[in-house]
């Protein structure tokens, strides 16, 4: 259940924002005003009307990555709690560390 709350954040952050739709050749010639832009909007890149590229704020980017860090983490727990290996009691492992 989280893992779908996770990722519907993951996805709200790209279908809440507009995007444009610029072709390469438009974002080379417009470069310093394209860049400015994805502060309000993404930006998507089309070659020959297929999408090739996004570009986003740093701040959507960190979104993004803050998202899926947490979806990895959710799977690799979820992975944990599947394993049929015998658990390691706690005091054996603070033992071994040293703790």
């Amino acid at each position: 259940m989280l893992l779908i709350i996770v990722l519907y954040k993951f996805f709200s952050i790209m279908y809440n924002v507009e995007m444009r739709r610029i072709s390469i050749s438009q974002g080379r010639e417009k470069f310093a005003d394209t860049i400015e832009s994805v502060e309000v909007e993404p930006v998507i890149f089309e070659r020959y009307g297929q999408d090739v590229a996004v570009l986003v704020s740093v701040k959507v980017y960190e979104q993004m990555l803050d998202a899926l860090e947490e979806a990895e983490d959710i799977a690799a727990f979820d992975a944990s709690l599947a394993e049929t290996n015998p658990s390691i009691p706690w005091d054996e492992v603070r033992r071994e560390l040293g703790w």
